[in-house]
């Protein structure tokens, strides 16, 4: 699955499913008096797309940093009616993007009740539903479908097989009396079964050659293919796939006409602007969590604003750098799972150390590195999985992040008042298990404290001494990282000072 890929259909569309429309036609007879007409998939997306587009809405809320990029491409290929392929690394959002396009469907869709293929009271596809309106005419039972429903989507693997995509025979149904030219005796595969949906293929090119040859009826001619026997299915669908750019091409593991038939190729991308990407983690990171009950030391943990920017300075060095292998890129997963760490590293020491209000604080960053060094590939990785010089890689670079935004944020700021409190000799002991309240005891009175808080985004109302332990630590850590202030660690224990 690709990146931010965590919420369902149902969160990126509304909420889940809502009741069905009341008073709403049961009947098809009572369907035909509401004037109600067929319009196929595409069509449903487009004009909605343009309501969207004229009422000067988001199209794909929720989609950071693809406003000027990415989404006029796939805005201009919805109106076109073309199926669509997404190219990019992982974790670009990709997968989230596809289930966002569902928001662009009718709320609510009449269907024949009993269908296996969402089938269109007005417009059957099927023999069975043909049947069905033809032997009871207006009375024909009509149900609704939520647009949450109407999603299909399948990681593709190598052991996938046509019969989990288009369908099969079905034996059962051979077994009671049908000829295998019938077409009820297939049972339906995935795609079939989103009909008047949308379906996604994620990583189409792990399709095997086979697999794909398969997909290629469906796209062009709208009917399916089951062991020799031609089924016709006016399919209406929109199919949407996601694949690697590498493994995108005629050397890939792509066939030719299987790309042909896509209408369009749209490359995403990682956040292009730093600004971006912070809006990206803020949005997307699941940093706070119902409170125990009776357990008011575990409040809803803070991760102040210049800890979210170091975050996304150090994904972004990550990626840039020589070490890493940039065919595999780096997945927003990556800040994401750092992010919700450092919230989690707030958290536990304001159980051990009962704090009352759990804030991140530098000295909680390094929890990061071990936590997603899985998540990153890198380019010259020795074969000795005791080999450190990977978390060295990591390390360098969040402390080269760190600086970064010390720099940004504090530019201009003096901080001499907080440097001369180490002129006679004086140390400043911290720690992943410190109080907020024992950090700032050893410090006394803090020049341009407030000035400092304000600097990183702290409003005057929330100015506790747990966000001021956070600014003061960041202050220390960036007179270290600059060369002003000496520091040593041992494990968990970090001394400021001589």
């Amino acid at each position: 699955m690709d990146a931010l890929d965590r919420r369902t259909v149902a969160e990126v569309t509304d909420t889940p499913a809502p009741a069905a429309p009341s008073p709403a036609p049961t009947t098809l007879g009572e369907l035909r008096a509401t004037g109600t007409a067929f319009r196929p998939v595409k069509a449903e997306i487009r004009a909605n797309l343009l309501a969207r587009l004229a009422a000067g809405v988001p199209s794909l809320p929720g989609m950071v940093g693809f406003e000027d990029t990415v989404l006029p491409e796939v805005e201009r290929a919805l109106i076109a009616g073309h199926d669509l392929v997404l190219l990019g690394e992982r974790g670009q959002g990709k997968t989230r993007l596809i289930r966002t396009l569902v928001g662009l469907l009718d709320e609510w869709t009449p269907v024949l009740v009993g269908s296996e293929l969402n089938e269109h009271p007005l417009a059957p596809i099927s023999v069975w539903g043909h049947r069905q309106v033809a032997e009871h005419g207006d009375a024909t039972p009509v149900g609704w479908l939520h647009r949450s429903e109407r999603f299909g989507e399948k990681l593709a693997t190598p052991d996938t097989s046509v019969g989990d995509l288009i369908g099969d025979v079905d034996p059962i149904k051979v077994a009671e009396g049908r000829t295998l030219g019938d077409p009820e005796t297939v049972h339906y595969g995935l795609v079939p079964r989103t009909n008047r949906g949308i379906f996604s293929v994620n990583e189409l090119p792990d399709l095997a050659e086979r697999i794909q040859v398969a997909l290629l009826n469906v796209l062009e001619e709208r009917d399916i293919q089951i062991r020799g026997y031609r089924v016709r299915l006016p399919l209406d669908l929109l199919l949407v796939a996601s694949a690697n750019p590498e493994d995108y091409t005629n050397r890939g593991r792509i066939i030719t006409p299987l790309k042909d038939r896509f209408g369009a190729e749209v490359r995403t991308h990682y956040p292009i602007e730093l600004a971006d990407e912070i809006r990206l983690l803020e949005q997307e990171a699941a940093v706070t969590w119902p409170t125990a009950s009776g357990a008011d030391h575990l409040a809803q943990p803070v991760v102040p604003h210049h800890l979210v920017e170091i975050v996304a300075r150090f994904t972004r060095l990550v990626r840039e750098s020589s070490h890493v292998d940039q065919r595999s890129g780096v997945s927003a997963r990556f800040a994401i799972a750092g992010l919700e760490t450092i919230a989690a590293s707030a958290v536990r020491r304001a159980a051990v150390a009962g704090e009352t209000r759990p804030v991140a604080r530098v000295v909680d960053l390094p929890s990061i590195v071990p936590a997603s060094r899985g998540k990153v590939e890198f380019a010259d990785a020795g074969s000795d999985p005791d080999d450190d010089r990977e978390v060295e890689i990591l390390e360098h670079l969040l402390r080269q992040a760190t600086a970064q935004t010390f720099r940004a944020r504090c530019a201009g700021l003096d901080l001499t008042g907080l440097q001369e409190h180490f002129t006679g000799g004086e140390t400043v002991e911290s720690g992943e298990l410190v109080p907020a309240p024992a950090l700032l005891g050893q410090l006394g009175t803090i020049p341009k404290l407030a000035e400092l808080l304000g600097r990183l985004g702290v409003p005057e109302g929330d100015q506790s001494a747990e966000q001021a332990a956070a600014a003061v630590e960041f202050a220390l850590e960036g007179l270290y990282l600059t060369r002003r202030l000496a520091k040593d660690t041992d494990g968990g224990r970090t001394v400021y000072g001589a």
